[in-house]
C-alpha cells in the first residue's frame, strides 16, 4: 500500500488529455514518487515533503511534453480525500 495517491490529469505529448494515479511511498530518507502512463515509467529522486516529490515528477513530465499538468490527493493511506482536496496545478513555465 503506497502512503499517498494523488490524481493527475492534464495532455500526453500527442495532446491527449489523460488522467492516472501517481504514487508516493515513504521511507527512512523521505518520500518518493512513481508515475506510469502507457510505456512511460517516471520516479523521482528522495525528498523531505510530499510537495518536492510531485515538483519533481511534474517537472520530469513537463521536459516529456506533457502539458496543464494538475494533481489533488486521492488517497492518505486508507483514508479517502479526493472530494475535500483542492487541485494543484504546475505551470509548465517554471
Amino acid at each position: 500500500m503506497h502512503f499517498e495517491v494523488h490524481h493527475m490529469e492534464g495532455f500526453d505529448p500527442e495532446g491527449r488529455m489523460f488522467n492516472r494515479d501517481l504514487a508516493i511511498d515513504v521511507g527512512e530518507d523521505g518520500y518518493f514518487g512513481s508515475f506510469r502512463y502507457e510505456g512511460l515509467s517516471v520516479h523521482s529522486s528522495v525528498h523531505q515533503t510530499i510537495q518536492e516529490v510531485l515538483a519533481e515528477l511534474t517537472k520530469k513530465l513537463q521536459k516529456k511534453a506533457f502539458s496543464e499538468l494538475k494533481t489533488r490527493l486521492n488517497f492518505r493511506e486508507d483514508r479517502y480525500f479526493a472530494e475535500r482536496a483542492k487541485w494543484v496545478t504546475y505551470d509548465s513555465r517554471s
